[in-house]
């Protein structure tokens, strides 16, 4: 049995601010389904939520500064938690990376080494925790030092370091290596130095024995100019050690067969109650209930990586087309009044949601037609799984995950029912323009439409899957 040790900065339920906390909280339990014994390491921060027990496990000294371990198990599973706990670092009201007026720690650097060398004093057994890791599976770049340091100690377990977003580095001025206290070994250009700067993404990228990634295609963009962030000719070098896995969905949370936040729950053989779901949503949004007119969702963070100007580009004439659009996120102020303009001007067409609610999300899931998502890169993506198992057809740029997980309708693929979904190139109003238009022409063919919805909710994004994927890498190791 692999003995696993995940570190990672957050972890759903315990703390979230995005994707990776997801995948930390659902990649540990589903290994361990698997039969592997995985333990997470994370810091003990004040705003960690959790109905379970923590206690007190042991204390160590790392870098001279006085630390102790906490137990918990993640909630609903038998997961052991390391929690690092330091309180001059971690004791604080906010989040991972900003504090509570949402600025970021002027000491991110010193807390996160501090949690990859609790973590090193772990995987070394030196930890008084009585287990020693084969593996030590790393996840961006607050856990990049780990291994880095690893790196320098004899008869260490075996690395992987996944990348969830290049876009994010973990970059601090040059004398932060004074301030950390990192052996001079590690610091050279083909170490942790970045043009003159201190790199956290580094440690995992050089040092790592394998580096994973998000999906397939991302493997390969992170490896060019445009999405590798000048760590491209690094990230090509090491290709052979580089290869791209799927994120898993929560399955039980998003499946639209037990979801209590929808009206009338349906699956692939109960299809045509999805309707009952679309009605309650325009409902909801005080848009005209009318069950032949297609609905397009989008729940997105407001920036230009989600290409939300590229919709608000194609929103003069695609409010003229028969159809309905609701939206719900929050982000970029000037695209937040953009969009509510629009929808003042448009009440009998388009919704506007500002912030992010988790039962209308799955309501949008469940009631939409078809699901927007033109982002301009997408290392993963989860919104397009979640659509497709709720019957809900996405419009995809071809980037990242969205190009691994959503097959193009076209006459080949609609023939031998493998369509899932349009996708479109260029990241420009046009392409995004002309696969609404397919979308809607395809719409009014109902039969060829069930065919599209049954496609895609009939596919594995399981953890499980991931897992078996995640299994096999380390069996390798």
């Amino acid at each position: 049995m692999k003995k696993v040790l995940f570190v990672s900065s957050e972890v759903y339920p315990l703390i979230k601010t995005g994707g990776l906390a997801d995948v930390c909280g659902s990649l540990p339990p589903a290994l361990q389904e698997l039969g592997a014994d995985v333990r997470l390491i994370m810091p003990n921060y004040q705003s960690i939520k959790t109905t379970e027990d923590i206690y007190y496990k042991s204390s160590i000294q790392v870098n001279r500064m006085d630390v102790n371990i906490l137990e918990t198990r993640l909630p609903g599973t038998q997961v052991v938690v390391w929690l690092v706990d330091y309180p001059m670092f971690f004791d604080f009201p906010g989040n991972p990376y900003v504090d509570e007026k949402g600025d970021p720690w002027l000491n991110s650097a010193e807390r996160f080494a501090l949690l990859c060398r609790v973590a090193v004093e772990v995987a070394m057994n030196r930890g008084y925790l009585d287990w020693k890791p084969d593996i030590v599976h790393c996840n961006d770049w607050q856990t990049g030092l780990v291994p880095a340091f690893l790196s320098l100690e004899t008869d260490r377990p075996a690395t992987v370091f996944t990348i969830h977003n290049m876009a994010y580095q973990g970059l601090f001025p040059k004398e932060t290596r004074g301030l950390l206290n990192i052996p001079r070994e590690l610091w050279h250009l083909n170490g942790l130095e970045f043009n003159g700067f201190f790199s956290f993404i580094k440690g995992g990228l050089v040092y790592a024995d394998r580096i994973t990634t998000v999906s397939p295609t991302y493997a390969n963009e992170i490896q060019t100019a445009e999405f590798g962030y000048g760590l491209e000719g690094l990230l090509s070098h090491r290709k052979q050690d580089l290869v791209g896995i799927i994120n898993g969905i929560d399955a039980e949370h998003w499946n639209p067969k037990t979801d209590t936040h929808i009206i009338a729950p349906f699956d692939n053989l109960t299809l045509s109650k999805k309707q009952l779901s679309k009605s309650a949503l325009q409902a909801k949004v005080s848009l005209p209930v009318a069950s032949k007119v297609p609905v397009y969702a989008l729940i997105s963070r407001l920036v230009e990586q989600k290409g939300i100007d590229l919709i608000i580009d194609c929103l003069p004439e695609m409010l003229t087309l028969p159809l309905q659009f609701i939206l719900l996120g929050s982000g970029d102020k000037v695209f937040e009044q953009q969009l509510l303009d629009f929808a003042r001007q448009n009440p009998e067409k388009m919704s506007v949601t500002l912030g992010y609610d988790e039962v209308l999300a799955h309501q949008l899931e469940a009631g939409a037609d078809v699901f927007l998502m033109p982002s301009r890169f997408e290392p993963c993506g989860l919104n397009q799984l979640y659509s497709q198992r709720y019957g809900t057809v996405p419009i995809v740029r071809k980037t990242g995950g969205l190009a691994d997980t959503v097959c193009d309708a076209l006459p080949e693929s609609i023939g031998n029912k493998t369509a899932t979904g349009f996708v479109f190139n260029d990241a420009t109003e046009g392409a995004l323009m002309e696969a609404i238009k397919r979308s809607l022409l395809i719409y009014s063919f109902p039969g060829l439409w069930v065919q599209l919805q049954l496609n895609g909710m009939q596919k594995d994004y399981s953890w499980l899957r991931s897992a078996k994927q995640y299994q096999a890498l380390y069996e390798q190791l």
